[in-house]
């Protein structure tokens, strides 16, 4: 009987063991690799802190190592200061093939004084043409702050900071693509996209203020991991989570409805004159 008691405690305590890993930061040393930009993408602080930088030869990004279906993503992220007009900075998942999903934050540069730009999207089955975009209720350039896409079964929601500013819900059975069954990764980047980043390309990057640099702190992927071994959410590896089924309650319908009046500056499912023969189908349905 000692026996057994000795090794249910045990067998509690790397179950403790591992929620606690789970919900706290990841280290960017386990967690991801470079995949260009070569000393341009530098990990710090005993894996800490990433930056990407960017200058006239290359910009610079990193991948998760694993890939996943379904789960809370977060990450802090200090923006590029002053001009940096030009630039994009991207923190997204992506699966991999011309029919791949995504989820998307883009920061799309600005000239000093003038503020970032987010722009959002989703892609399923190849096919995107989602976008929102949105400004900011604060200088992202000066602290960090967290950006957040939770990707479960019903919804997509992406927040900033733990505020929702948009959700993409699951109509499949209206038709509508969802990103369902293949697994992605958690890409970011930094590059140059002056033809069309800042004020649709009328504002060039000025290479004199190179190298350019974004800081990430903070990975986290609460998340199902798709292995060779199967999915970490159907063999008990990971409990059940909150972001399995999280939506918005009225607090978040309240705080989506304040972004989405006051800070969003484009919306698809409003632009007429981009689909002449009507707009999209899930523009027509709840929204939350």
């Amino acid at each position: 009987m000692g026996s057994f008691r000795a090794k249910e405690m045990l067998r509690l305590f790397v179950v403790i063991a591992f929620l606690l890993v789970a919900s706290s930061a990841g280290n960017f040393n386990d967690d991801v690799n470079i995949t260009w930009g070569g000393s341009r993408a530098q990990i710090q602080n005993a894996g800490q802190v990433l930056t990407l930088s960017l200058d006239n030869s290359s910009g610079s990004g990193f991948e998760s190592r694993n890939q996943f279906i379904y789960g809370k993503i977060d990450v802090q992220l200090k923006l590029i200061p002053g001009n940096s007009a030009g630039t994009v900075t991207t923190f997204f998942l992506s699966s991999l093939g011309s029919a791949h999903d995504e989820i998307d934050f883009e920061f799309l540069g600005n000239s000093s004084g003038q503020p970032y730009t987010i722009h959002t999207n989703v892609f399923a089955k190849g096919v995107g043409n989602k976008e929102q975009q949105f400004r900011l209720w604060f200088d992202p350039t000066t602290s960090f702050h967290t950006y957040s896409i939770v990707w479960n079964s019903q919804r997509i929601i992406w927040l900033i900071d733990n505020i929702p500013i948009r959700v993409f819900i699951n109509y499949e059975s209206n038709g509508i693509p969802f990103p369902t069954n293949q697994p992605m990764k958690v890409y970011a980047s930094l590059w140059n996209a002056d033809d069309w980043a800042t004020q649709g390309g009328r504002v060039k990057t000025d290479w004199t203020k190179a190298p350019f640099t974004a800081v990430y702190r903070n990975y986290n992927a609460n998340a199902c991991v798709v292995s060779t071994t199967g999915n970490s959410c159907n063999n008990g590896t990971v409990s059940s989570q909150a972001w399995q089924t999280q939506g918005l309650d009225a607090n978040g319908r309240n705080r989506i409805r304040w972004v989405q009046t006051n800070y969003m500056i484009y919306n698809y499912c409003t632009d007429v004159k981009r689909f002449p023969g009507g707009l999209p189908k899930e523009c027509g349905l709840p929204r939350f």
